[in-house]
């Protein structure tokens, strides 16, 4: 069974988020070892760019404590897969890693530095999306991909 990281900055605070999340790591149990790793975000007390590229320099420093196995990165820039195409992607990684980390940014998206540390980045769109939502996002999507490589009668 495979072992997926999932590194995020800020808690969820809403309650809905929460749920959601609980589902999707639920039915994802059964398919792999899930352990969401939730870091503190490091907030910017200005949109002055040197104030934002500090707070990321210092999420940076905990994200990469925290990176094993094949590391890739939620980010706008990222390759874009369909559905089909991330699964079969899951499934080659799973081939030659024990281990797979994802690590979704917060409010202030990723440094530069956590990007080069990663080996790959994938986009889910070239929208903005709020980092609570994303991390619903991405289980769903894992979800999503670990039944089309099951023959599970889920994806459409």
């Amino acid at each position: 069974m495979i072992k997926i990281n999932l590194i995020c900055l800020g808690e969820i605070k809403e309650a809905f988020y929460r749920e959601a999340i609980n589902e999707y790591l639920k039915r994802l149990s059964r398919f792999a070892s899930i352990k969401i790793i939730e870091l503190k975000e490091n907030v910017s007390r200005t949109n002055a760019e040197n104030d934002v590229l500090s707070a990321l320099k210092k999420d940076a420093v905990e994200i990469k404590k925290h990176l094993a196995g094949h590391t890739i990165c939620l980010d706008i820039e990222g390759k874009a897969y369909s559905s089909k195409e991330l699964a079969n992607h899951i499934k080659n990684l799973a081939l030659t890693n024990s281990e797979i980390s994802f690590v979704i940014g917060a409010s202030n998206g990723l440094s530069d530095e956590v990007k080069a540390e990663c080996k790959e980045k994938i986009s889910f769109s070239k929208m903005t999306f709020p980092h609570q939502l994303m991390r619903v996002i991405f289980l769903e999507q894992l979800y999503r991909a670990f039944t089309i490589l099951n023959n599970i009668p889920y994806h459409k």
